[in-house]
């Protein structure tokens, strides 16, 4: 699978981003969905899990769609299959983020152009726990 074709230097730049809205963020500690959050919010990120499922994870309210997340949100970072994409990013543009990354394995053109067109940096096929150690 294809990735984005941003620079390391634009990677560290959207990483330098420190308040992270997590889409499909699990309850379950051995899931990339919960673990990749976990390093980041002990990397001095803050993380706002969205899980229907969930009231709270990793000791932070869990909100059951994305409209629902009071405040700001830099990044809007999605665990979810790439089928299941246009949706939360439909509903992840009124909440205006900077950017939207789709973790390692999540590519969906549509949902990434319509996103695009809204003025939002997209990244995706990348893994933020892997990208920040790598660059950070």
């Amino acid at each position: 699978m294809e990735k984005d074709t941003y620079t390391d230097d634009e990677i560290r730049e959207i990483l330098s981003l420190k308040k992270i809205t997590v889409v499909g963020m699990s309850k379950h500690a051995r899931k990339a969905a919960h673990f990749v959050p976990k390093y980041l919010s002990e990397n001095d990120y803050e993380i706002t899990p969205v899980n229907p499922n969930a009231d709270e994870i990793l000791g932070r309210k869990s909100y059951a769609e994305i409209s629902y997340v009071e405040g700001e949100i830099n990044v809007v970072n999605v665990f979810r299959p790439s089928n299941q994409v246009l949706p939360i990013i439909r509903e992840a543009i009124k909440k205006k983020p900077k950017v939207i990354w789709l973790q390692e394995g999540i590519h969906n053109e549509e949902a990434e152009e319509l996103a695009r067109k809204a003025g939002i940096k997209v990244v995706f096929n990348r893994c933020m726990l892997a990208e920040h150690r790598r660059l950070c």
